[in-house]
């Protein structure tokens, strides 16, 4: 049996991740004392035909974990059958946001911040334990289903995942990275004109910013280097590394050097590319630029 535990912050995503593991065949239980995980996995076994894939929501409303975290990886550590853990995390401004417009009680406490400051510190030992972390701050809808889906269709359970991204510093660092690399230290194809318009996925600008030694240098160093972490970060369970770029606006020096690792790992474990700030950034410069 696959069993998913989903767990994270209170407003941060987890019946919409529900929805999508419901699809993709989970039997999904919401807000499930870990009292009673057991028991309901071995009917789940019993069942005729047996159920296979189990998503079990846990998390600080249930009154038995909320009181006792240790007690709840002990149930886990009981499960006769494997189990991964998926965090759901967002931006402290964000759930503050989301709640404020659903007018919702968050379920820690009447005050809004203070709630999300206890759960957060709550939650803080499972999130250590967790094989993914998803900040949904800024993700669309359709990001997030991509994101729960490739966990979901998964086939290989003890697949190790490299995720790469790009980003731009004026919009914050990426809170689920796990690296995070500075490329302000190249020249700014931005203040290229024939470049400003394209970006680090197109030819021009991707050259551009090779032609610096130090950056193909630095690709060589960082391949080196996770060639020799992730089996070890095998070894030690860790199922995901993620590895964010960052420069200015997110559209140049970060992107292309986000699809050159992209290219050098690809072949090695499961790697995915991804540019939080590329859209962003591109309508950003239009309209500054715009005549």
């Amino acid at each position: 049996m696959h069993i998913l535990i989903v767990t994270g912050l209170s407003g941060a995503g987890k019946s919409s991740a529900l929805r999508i593991l419901e699809d993709y065949g989970f039997l999904c239980v919401d807000n499930i004392p870990s009292g009673i995980m057991n028991s309901f996995l071995e009917l789940s076994r019993s069942a005729e035909p047996p159920v296979e894939r189990v998503a079990l929501v846990i998390d600080s409303r249930t009154s038995s974990f909320r009181y006792s975290t240790e007690r709840m990886f002990q149930t886990l550590d009981r499960l006769d059958d494997p189990h991964e853990i998926l965090f759901l995390d967002c931006s402290n401004e964000v759930l503050q946001r989301r709640y404020s417009e659903t007018r919702r009680r968050h379920p820690m406490h009447d005050d809004i911040s203070a709630g999300i400051l206890i759960e957060r510190e709550l939650l803080e030992p499972i999130k250590e334990r967790s094989n993914y972390i998803i900040d949904t701050s800024e993700m669309s809808p359709r990001e997030f289903r991509r994101t729960i889906e490739s966990i979901a269709g998964r086939n290989d359970e003890n697949m190790f995942r490299l995720v790469i991204t790009s980003f731009g510093f004026k919009r914050g660092i990426p809170l689920d990275a796990d690296i995070v690399i500075d490329m302000r230290y190249t020249a700014n194809p931005f203040y290229e004109v024939s470049l400003r318009n394209l970006s680090g996925r197109d030819k021009e600008v991707y050259e551009y910013v090779m032609m610096d030694e130090n950056v193909r240098k630095h690709l060589k160093m960082l391949k080196e280097m996770l060639y020799m972490l992730i089996p070890a970060y095998e070894r030690e369970g860790k199922r995901r590394l993620m590895v964010s770029f960052g420069c200015t606006g997110g559209r140049h020096r970060s992107v292309a050097m986000a699809e050159a690792l992209y290219n050098e790992m690809k072949n090695f474990r499961s790697t995915t590319v991804q540019h939080r700030d590329l859209a962003i950034e591109a309508q950003s410069i239009s309209e500054r630029f715009e005549t």
